[in-house]
């Protein structure tokens, strides 16, 4: 038995996802987890940020990075109170940060996840593996997706084609081949624009089992419009993020087909089940018959709904029936990735990212107690 604990804040920016993840002679158990939330002036301070990073000086980039480390640092303490572990029954700690610019098209590529490691280390005593991405990145790769890897590992071995999509603000997709090859990308927009419809219409952080976009109806032309949107035929490998899909991306699309809050939900929730139904699609001489269902997105009652419409011959489910909640799967890719550092062993696909090659991922920041 070897404890990791992963800690993740995704594109929602809603808190901090941990997971005990217990590995065993390659089986993965779920231990405990929970959700530590952002204050609210530090998640308006975060979002700003990535909404316009130009205004993000460095006073400000170094505070939000203190004080989103300090965040993790908490939730890190409540996951192992909640069960009832100590911090040498920890091997380490696996913390992804909070990813506030992603820029893989760049003449010079760069990614940057804040959320001090050093912090969360001293606050626990553990050993904090974390930067998981920029290896990547300097090997030519994309930096994203890295899940497919834990995909592999946790959900693959059906002797036939199986995909999973992780739909947080940002969908992407992994497949699963029946032969072992392992393939992925970012298909498009996950959750983020109907959460951002959600917050002007609902007064909500998102739309809760898809009630609003259950209620519309598809509005042709702006589907169409945002159909074109070139990131999409673009060939993989390829990494999406809220530096693309964000308000300012959306507002003119609305503006020129304007509907009924409903009906532009409705329209959202289609074109996320469509991007990544298309980019199933597309991959040639793969024909899963399971596409497996993970992130926030897997609660969203009306986009499961529309997956299974548009897609024939293949079961829509989420990643419990696997063994790991679908909330779960993120943060525990960040354990395993913490459990891959400490035996030198690639986190990354090359497939998938892009890569020159397979690289150790992440950084090690010593705790202070000794660990199992």
């Amino acid at each position: 038995m070897a404890l990791h604990a992963g800690l993740i804040s995704g594109t929602s920016m809603d808190g901090v996802e941990a997971v005990l993840l217990d590995i065993a002679d390659g089986n993965f158990r779920i231990r405990g987890a929970l959700h530590q939330d952002y204050p609210a002036e530090l998640a308006a301070r975060l979002k700003q940020a990535v909404a316009d990073p130009a205004r993000c000086d460095l006073d400000e980039f170094g505070a939000l990075d203190a004080a989103i480390g300090e965040v993790f640092g908490v939730a890190a303490l409540s996951l192992l109170q909640a069960c009832g572990a100590s911090a040498g029954d920890i091997r380490a700690i696996g913390s992804h940060g909070q990813t506030i610019l992603h820029r893989p098209g760049e003449a010079l590529p760069y990614t940057i996840q804040i959320g001090d490691p050093n912090r969360i280390a001293e606050m626990t005593g553990i050993d904090v593996v974390a930067d998981f991405r920029r290896r990547d990145m300097a090997a030519g790769g994309e930096a994203a997706p890295l899940v497919p890897a834990f995909h592999a590992a946790a959900f693959a071995g059906s002797g036939e084609d199986r995909a999973v999509v992780n739909i947080g603000g940002i969908a992407n997709l992994t497949l699963l081949h029946a032969d072992g090859k392992v393939g992925g990308f970012d298909t498009g927009p996950g959750n983020c624009l109907m959460d951002l419809m959600a917050a002007k219409h609902l007064g909500a952080a998102y739309d809760e089992d898809g009630r609003l976009a259950s209620q519309g109806q598809v509005h042709r032309a702006l589907l169409e419009e945002l159909l074109a949107e070139p990131y999409l035929s673009r060939p993989a490998p390829k990494s999406t993020g809220r530096e693309l899909f964000h308000a300012a991306w959306l507002e003119p699309k609305l503006r020129a087909h304007p509907a009924a809050p409903a009906d532009v939900q409705a329209t959202l929730c289609e074109y996320t089940a469509t991007t990544i139904v298309t980019a199933l699609s597309a991959v040639p001489g793969f024909a899963p018959r399971e596409l497996l269902v993970c992130g926030g997105g897997a609660l969203n009652k009306e986009l499961l709904r529309r997956l299974a419409a548009n897609l024939q011959h293949c079961r829509v489910l989420d990643t419990s029936v696997r063994g790991i909640p679908p909330t779960q799967v993120e943060a525990a890719l960040f354990a395993w990735l913490a459990h891959r550092y400490l035996e030198g062993q690639a986190g990354n696909v090359t497939a998938v990212t892009g890569a020159r090659g397979p690289r150790v991922l992440g950084a090690l920041y010593k705790g202070t107690v000794t660990s199992m």
